[in-house]
């Protein structure tokens, strides 16, 4: 059964307002909400292709994280991948992205996890608080891949996703099929 999809469960996270479901609605189902509804958490599911494998994707689209916000265990057990989101309108919801990986990583007591930070809403330029090279620069200090999107014009929106596998398939052995034991185990 070689050509069985590989499963793929990826988490959505940020603080409130930064476009995760704009981001998330625009992959799955190529459209744009203009209005803003805080989410409460939603499951989408996507046939991804990235370097000829077909990856069963699950994206759970999270309620928006903010410094007092506790890490469920759903964001962590049998997660293979994280989409950390900011707005470049927002250096508040920047500064959040530390917060929100090093809870992630606390909660699953590992070193890294396989991460895309994504600076969202780029077709804001005039009201950038967030510069490319910020953005750039913590990626690198923690070892993510990073890209801005707009989800209203979308940009970059599938790249994120293809992102995230590479950033899985870089932690992992390959062929393997399960995540890593460095993973979070329920015991």
């Amino acid at each position: 059964m070689a050509n069985a999809l590989k499963k793929r469960k990826i988490a959505v996270l940020g603080s409130r307002s930064v476009g995760k479901s704009s981001l998330v609605k625009q992959f799955i189902e190529n459209h744009f909400v203009d209005s803003y509804y805080p989410t409460i958490e939603s499951t989408f599911a996507k046939s991804v292709v990235y370097k000829g494998v077909e990856y069963d994707c699950h994206i759970i689209d999270t309620a928006g994280q903010d410094e007092y916000s506790p890490i469920n265990a759903q964001y962590a057990i049998g997660i293979h991948g994280y989409v950390l989101v900011y707005s470049i309108a927002s250096r508040n919801s920047f500064n959040m992205i530390q917060t929100i990986y090093d809870k992630i990583i606390d909660f699953c007591g590992v070193s890294k996890v396989p991460c895309v930070i994504v600076g969202s809403k780029c077709d804001l330029s005039m009201s950038r608080q967030v510069d490319s090279k910020d953005g750039e620069e913590l990626a690198k200090a923690m070892d993510c891949a990073w890209i801005e999107t707009s989800a209203k014009n979308n940009i970059n929106v599938g790249k994120v996703f293809e992102l995230c596998l590479q950033e899985m398939e870089r932690m992992m052995a390959p062929n393997q099929i399960e995540p890593p034991a460095r993973s979070c185990v329920l015991m």
